[in-house]
């Protein structure tokens, strides 16, 4: 079991519309998009002229570019966390890091998230693309306890527009930036805990997706969906059955699905395949795209405040590898009347 004391989500403040998209000439529009992926907006680190102006035909010139360092949207998600979680920089004491898209290869951009933070913790790096999250989480649980320091902060750094050639619709389409963090400990107690993880890797398919080397990114669209919605449409079913709901509620909470947010279109199938209704299924692809491995944990994010005694949450993620990963979540306890951190309530939280 590991206990999730806060979560934060940060996206930048430039929105790529899909009228946008129509400007640059590419052979889309808003009807296309809609039907295609169900996205309306998304956010970017990139300044609109420079898109505009180049279509990111050089992913190395889009670092020049960017408005954001990955450190400083990690670190802005982070705070957002850890005030949630009631701690501060000094209570941190492992920072761990992922993305599919790091701004270098050394050194570990924890480090550098941990130095945008002022934390002076142990720092690495653990990239699983778009399961990230999942991926970070489910390692941290399999860690002794004993040898983990009471709170761990995971980031998820996604700023995916670098790495996009805005030059051709099939992806320039889908992608957004955002960045996640959370909070989490194997020791301390909270009101919310991850109760099961499981992952996996189809390492035969690892060419299905990928970001080569200073290029852009690149997939076979047709076949990498259909892994994602065979995945997690198993993986929600699995969950749902684990926490012994079957009608929507469980001990007296709801039920909520938050899958890979990539496209609506595939979400929705997956709730049609798995018995999710619209009000059990939690996503934002519409507002801000696929931002990778901040997609999930944005959702989970936003949602909360809206998190209640009971309530248990199937996070199911895939992406590059080909991997995935499903998380269930369980809330218990009531929050605190200063929100969700630690204090007294901690003492007497149920899990």
């Amino acid at each position: 079991m590991l206990y999730l004391h806060g979560i934060g989500h940060f996206h930048p403040e430039n929105v790529i519309t899909n009228r946008f998209l129509e400007e640059l000439e590419i052979g889309t529009d808003e009807a296309w998009i809609l039907e295609r992926v169900g996205i309306r907006e998304r956010r970017t680190v990139l300044p609109l002229d420079y898109i505009l102006r180049t279509r990111n035909r050089d992913p190395r010139a889009a670092h020049e570019a960017s408005l954001y360092r990955n450190a400083e949207t990690a670190a802005a998600a982070a705070k957002m966390a850890i005030a949630r979680a009631g701690l501060g920089p000094d209570d941190i004491g492992l920072v761990i890091s992922g993305c599919c898209a790091p701004e270098r290869t050394t050194p570990a951009e924890a480090a550098t998230v941990a130095a945008e933070l002022g934390i002076d913790a142990p720092c690495l790096d653990v990239n699983s693309a778009c399961t990230t999250f999942g991926m970070q989480i489910d390692l941290i649980d399999r860690m002794a306890a004993n040898r983990l320091p009471p709170f761990v902060l995971a980031v998820q750094p996604e700023n995916f527009t670098r790495s996009i050639d805005f030059g051709d619709r099939s992806s320039a389409v889908l992608f957004g930036d955002g960045s996640t963090a959370a909070v989490l400990s194997a020791t301390v107690k909270a009101r919310a805990a991850f109760l099961k993880s499981s992952c996996g890797t189809n390492a035969k398919a690892w060419q299905k997706v990928m970001i080569p080397h200073s290029g852009h990114f690149c997939q076979d669209g047709h076949a990498v969906q259909g892994f994602a919605i065979r995945r997690m449409t198993e993986s929600v079913r699995s969950l749902r059955e684990a926490s012994g709901n079957d009608d929507g509620r469980s001990n007296g909470g709801r039920f909520r699905f938050i899958g890979h947010q990539a496209n609506l279109g595939a979400l929705r199938t997956v709730c049609e395949r798995a018995g999710i209704a619209s009000e059990e299924h939690w996503s934002n692809v519409e507002q801000f795209g696929n931002t990778g491995a901040a997609g999930g944990s944005s959702v989970l994010s936003e949602h909360w405040e809206e998190l209640r005694p009971g309530d248990r949450v199937a996070v199911c993620l895939v992406g590059a590898g080909l991997t995935w990963v499903h998380l269930l979540l369980a809330v218990e306890g009531k929050p605190c009347p200063g929100g969700f951190g630690k204090s007294e309530y901690l003492e007497k939280a149920i899990l």
